[in-house]
């Protein structure tokens, strides 16, 4: 009798211990703004276990297929964890009931599934009568926290993927830094492209927000194969790298969007404990064609050799962390050319001189200048 005592402490003391893990992980999880350190163990520990052969089933399909398994992970993942809490939290009241009420544990534990969801009534002792109160209105309170939670994840990926889909109709589908470049330089649309700087500033501060307070965010794929919010991120980031490489002074649109973007990438990476990976995305080659774009539209730049030193430097700032996370995520990175606009298969932008390269509007063409 007394062994039988003593085990119902112990499984009362254990669920309670089970109840008060699972709590703490679903309120960092759902309602904790957190560091980029603060991590639940329990989701990250799933995510990891989950993420890593659904990734190896996926690159071992065509891409159509392999983008549509790797579409639902995120999703299923988030339905993953919800139920592993809630196993977890009618597992320990279980065990705190049949610490209480004694008798077989499947009969507590069933009656504690049922109060959890609000499907069962209260009897038994006065100490019965707190734990099953005390459950339900845990079952509630998770109810409605999840039901504030979804609207809030849909509609962060819904402005990620606006902003995703309206990089596509500038820079191409993957997009590509050469592709905006060339645009803003042959038809003189620098100040349009300051705008652009501007406006993907405030996007990526957000992206890093979201994704940092809705890690699963990250696993959500974009509607299209060829689209996606690394891929977007990255080419912002390469524009703004390649204006601070190529110009004598600074400019502010540039320099601002660089460092948020290079944040971002960092402290996501950080958050999914990420190593660098080194990797070139530019030749020399390559590099050359991109600075021929604007090397007759601008007074302002430096020489070849100067802008491709200050590149190379920006990019080993950034484009680590984003191979590791498109590794990770199973994710491609952009290219800095289209296949289209590779050297020799487009035609030179017009020259003009004497205009910023970003930040002031062209000058109307002389009269007898060719346009």
């Amino acid at each position: 009798m007394g062994a039988a005592i003593d085990l119902r402490v112990l499984a009362g003391a254990a669920g309670a211990l089970l109840v008060a893990l699972m709590l703490s992980e679903f309120f960092v999880t759902f309602m904790l703004p957190r560091r980029v350190r603060r991590d639940p163990r329990i989701a990250r520990g799933l995510n990891r276990l989950l993420w890593r052969p659904w990734r190896w089933v996926a690159r071992r399909l065509a891409p159509a297929g392999a983008d549509t398994l790797l579409g639902l992970f995120g999703p299923l993942a988030l339905v993953s964890q919800l139920v592993v809490w809630a196993l977890g939290l009618l597992i320990g009241y279980g065990l705190i009931e049949w610490a209480v009420a004694g008798g077989p544990f499947s009969t507590r534990f069933l009656a504690s599934s049922g109060l959890f969801l609000s499907a069962g009534g209260l009897s038994g002792s006065n100490a019965l009568r707190a734990v099953d109160l005390l459950e339900a209105a845990t079952g509630v309170g998770v109810l409605f926290i999840v039901i504030g939670y979804m609207p809030s994840v849909y509609s962060a990926f819904s402005r990620r993927e606006t902003a995703v889909s309206q990089l596509a109709t500038r820079a191409g589908s993957p997009p590509a830094a050469a592709t905006l470049i060339h645009r803003a330089a042959g038809r003189e649309h620098w100040s349009e492209l300051q705008r652009d700087l501007r406006s993907w500033e405030e996007w990526a501060a957000e992206l890093m927000e979201t994704h940092l307070t809705y890690p699963l965010l990250a696993f959500y794929r974009s509607q299209h194969v060829n689209q996606n919010w690394l891929a977007a991120l990255t080419a912002m980031v390469d524009v703004s790298a390649f204006i601070k490489a190529a110009l004598h002074d600074s400019v502010d649109a540039a320099d601002i969007t660089f460092r948020i973007g290079r944040h971002a990438l960092a402290d996501l990476a950080l958050q999914f404990r990420l190593e660098p990976v080194p990797v070139d995305r530019l030749s020399d080659a390559d590099f050359e064609e991109l600075f021929a774009i604007v090397d007759g539209s601008t007074a302002e730049n430096v020489d070849s050799a100067t802008a491709q030193q200050r590149l190379d430097e920006l990019r080993e700032e950034y484009e680590p962390n984003a191979q590791a996370l498109a590794d990770f995520l199973a994710l491609e990175l952009p290219p800095w050319f289209h296949q289209e606009t590779q050297p020799g298969a487009r035609t030179p932008p017009p020259t003009h001189s004497g205009r910023d390269l970003v930040g002031s509007r062209a000058t109307p063409p002389q009269v007898g200048q060719q346009k």
